[in-house]
């Protein structure tokens, strides 16, 4: 059967343009994982499938005084009527909601194996079972009372609650972090004392400022400890914005061993490292040799944490060995702050830790009207069914006929009595046995205490301040429930000034050894161990030569200027060994090829340079100045070809001497020289012809040296100087008898 083809325009066929189709639906899929997974509410701070999972668990009635049940059944429960997803992503969220070192108030109380600090799986759903905890029992309270909106559920058969009427402000004291699209979150944990304590000072003082509330929440409080080192105006300075960071480090402590040894031992780790993962790194670390000053390390940890640090000598500084772990693994991290939640319930933004307060106290305002609302119908319907009920006590002998005799009971009664339609249907529905109970006295005890109770509700309803006080009655009532008194609310994480170590850590960091460091003609670089004199057997690619010896030790900074007039920075540590001929240099930096290198030196802080070019302009610059902090260099000689940089050479003395190819020198102080960071610089000779060959820096009272060819030293005194002395920008006279004819005053460094 042959088949026509679909023309455009004809059949089921709908042209759609890509681009409009491709942003409708990735925004869609966006806004779902913004909305759905990624972010959580500010309102109670859970994302959706935790708020399933502790809804689920209270359908199944998991109180906290009530018994477990397996975590296949409520992860069941909660994939069928809740969150259509994987059972492994359902059960690894309520596992994490049991783990106390990775949620700082548990909202769920598990039973079994739910992993450990060190990284372990929890056992399988069928094995572990959970309840709820107090925590999670709070978030539900009053659910019952229509103080939240309810929503059907993914295939419609039940409801689900939109938000939890949260009496605990979970987002701040829990915690969260997600990765959305386009977007992410990741707030620390808090101590809940704290941030109740800065609610009920909020309620007081609608308008307090930020470094108000940083008094009475002066930062996190991790489940695992630590201690955070960040300033305090750094602090300040996140929670104003919402985005910052918090520097935490481990807890350690000095343990004495005998005979003048030591060893330190950590006893709380930064939230959220694996101890395991931790110590196989130190491990690796130190088989690497990139640990210097720790000799071994141990994990001795039971129910507590234990980590054994062995210096590699008795002399090691604690401080300066603990600096040296904290840079190089994860003993120190920083836990950044993103407060990117949904507002309203639909609105994904960055808020500041007031504003976080500030809407969930407006939040709980909302709870508060809404369970009032609801118990106040409540109490209109039982006092319309009391008055019924009084209305039938006091005829009950006619009640009693109308019921057993009237084809139509209910509109009799109506009509007899004037009563409404839900009390006749409540005198229909008594017991016979209720009969007898049906004492005046009581009925209007009752409706006494129920209208007394309305007249308060109704009050409140009408009175912001009372709504105000009865939240704070609220608020303190939760202080006093999870207050640090207690052991779930005593605050874990401390704070410190990270100290101030004077020794060099990155020199610190690497064995000290002594090296030198050659540099051939063409480029090559290695670095030989121990310091040479005689390297005449030393050998070289074939065309190749040595060019500079540098004595050096693995601590130290290299610097090299090439012809561009950049300097570049190398760690002694990471050159190429001295067996073979080592590696280009041009594969450490990146230097163009019409360039070259001039020279080779040892970093010396504080020192000075001169720097200068072909075309004889120059200046002194700082040696602190020209480091270089990446592969590109730093731009120090400013040059316009065809000249290029030429000269690089330390400042030490008063006076400086210049010579071109020309062969003509020029003497004159050093003070006529402009020092400077970067640029062009001054002329220091001039040439009709030819160009700068060497400068040399002297003092006026030692002379000026150079070496001969072979090797032999030449002074001349300033006195033997005079005919070269003269001011800078001058061409100078030929060079005195006996000057090399390189034209070079010899090396410099």
């Amino acid at each position: 059967m042959s088949t026509k083809p679909i023309l455009p325009g004809e059949g089921p066929i709908e042209p759609l343009n890509l681009k409009v189709a491709l942003e409708e639906r990735y925004l869609a899929y966006a806004l779902s994982t913004i909305m759905g997974r990624a972010l959580p509410d500010v309102r109670d701070g859970l994302k959706p499938v935790h708020r399933r999972i502790i809804y689920a668990m209270r359908e199944l009635r998991l109180d906290p005084a009530g018994g477990y049940l397996k975590c296949a059944k409520i992860v069941g429960q909660v994939m069928g009527d809740y969150h259509p997803h994987g059972n492994q992503a359902i059960y690894d969220a309520l596992a994490r909601l049991a783990q106390d070192f990775a949620v700082r108030y548990p909202l769920v109380d598990g039973q079994g194996n739910f992993g450990n600090i060190d990284g372990d799986n929890p056992a399988a759903e069928r094995y572990t079972e959970a309840r709820m905890t107090q925590v999670a029992s709070d978030l539900l309270e009053g659910i019952d009372e229509e103080c939240v909106e309810f929503r059907p559920n993914y295939d419609g058969r039940v409801e689900e609650p939109v938000v939890l009427p949260a009496a605990f402000p979970n987002l701040l004291a829990n915690g969260s972090s997600g990765i959305a699209v386009g977007m992410a979150t990741n707030i620390p944990p808090h101590n809940a004392d704290e941030l109740c304590q800065a609610l009920l000072h909020l309620i007081k003082h609608p308008n307090a400022t930020v470094e108000k509330i940083v008094e009475m929440v002066p930062g996190p409080d991790f489940p695992t400890g630590g201690i955070i080192v960040e300033p305090r105006e750094q602090i300040l300075e996140a929670y104003k914005t919402g985005r910052g960071g918090f520097r935490l480090r481990a807890r350690w402590s000095k343990e004495e061993t005998g005979r003048g040894g030591y060893q330190i031992v950590i006893t709380e780790i930064p939230y959220q490292v694996q101890k395991a993962k931790l110590v196989e790194r130190i491990a690796e670390l130190l088989s690497e040799k990139k640990l210097p000053l720790l000799g071994d390390v141990r994990d001795e940890s039971a129910e507590e944490i234990r980590l054994v640090l062995e210096p590699k000598t008795r002399v090691v500084d604690p401080v300066v060995l603990m600096e040296s772990m904290f840079r190089l693994t994860e003993l120190e991290l920083r836990f950044g702050l993103n407060m990117n939640v949904i507002s309203a319930g639909q609105i994904p933004n960055v808020l500041s830790l007031k504003d976080v307060l500030k809407q969930w106290l407006e939040h709980r305002v909302d709870v508060l009207v809404k369970r009032t609302q609801h118990r106040l119908k409540k109490i209109e319907h039982r006092l319309e069914v009391l008055d019924g009920y009084l209305i039938a006590y006091l005829n009950i002998d006619e009640v009693i006929r109308i019921v057993r005799f009237e084809d139509e009971p209910k509109k009799v009664l109506i009509s007899t009595f004037k009563l409404t339609d839900v009390q006749a249907e409540a005198i229909l529905n008594l017991r016979l046995k209720s009969l007898s109970r049906l004492e005046e006295f009581e009925i209007r005890a009752e409706h006494d205490k129920l209208s007394g109770e309305q007249r308060q509700l109704q009050s409140l309803l009408k009175s912001e301040e009372k709504q105000w006080e009865k939240i704070s009655e609220e608020v303190k009532a939760t202080r006093e429930r999870y207050s640090k008194k207690t052991e779930l609310g005593r605050r874990r994480t401390t704070f410190a000034d990270a100290p101030d170590v004077d020794v060099d850590l990155d020199a610190a960091l690497i064995e000290k050894e002594p090296i030198t460091v050659l540099l051939s003609d063409k480029g090559w670089v290695r670095a030989m161990k121990g310091h040479h004199d005689d390297l005449s057997k030393v050998e070289f690619k074939q065309g190749d030569g040595l060019k500079r010896a540098i004595k050096a030790s693995t601590t130290d900074k290299l610097l090299v200027f090439a012809t561009n007039g950049k300097f570049y920075t190398l760690e002694a540590n990471q050159l190429p060994g001295g067996r073979g001929h080592g590696e280009p240099l041009r594969l450490m930096v990146d230097l163009e090829e019409n360039h070259d290198f001039v020279d080779m030196f040892v970093h010396e802080p504080g020192r000075k340079l001169v720097v200068a070019s072909s075309g004889g302009y120059g200046f002194v610059v700082p040696e602190d100045e020209v480091i270089a902090s990446t592969r590109k260099g730093k731009q120090v000689l400013n040059i316009t070809e065809p000249e290029e940089a030429k000269v690089c050479v330390p400042v030490d003395g008063d006076c400086v001497a210049t010579m071109g190819e020309n062969r003509k020198m020029l003497v004159f102080g050093l003070d006529e020289m402009n020092e400077m960071n970067r640029g062009k610089g001054v002329i220091l000779q001039r040439f009709k012809d030819g160009a700068l060959a060497d400068v040399r820096i002297f003092r006026k009272a030692e002379g000026l040296t150079w070496l001969d060819s072979a090797g032999r030293t030449y002074t001349l005194s300033w006195s033997e100087l005079k005919e070269w002395v003269g001011e800078r920008a001058q061409a100078g006279r030929m060079a005195p008898k006996g000057f090399p004819r390189s034209n070079k005053f010899g090396p410099a460094f």
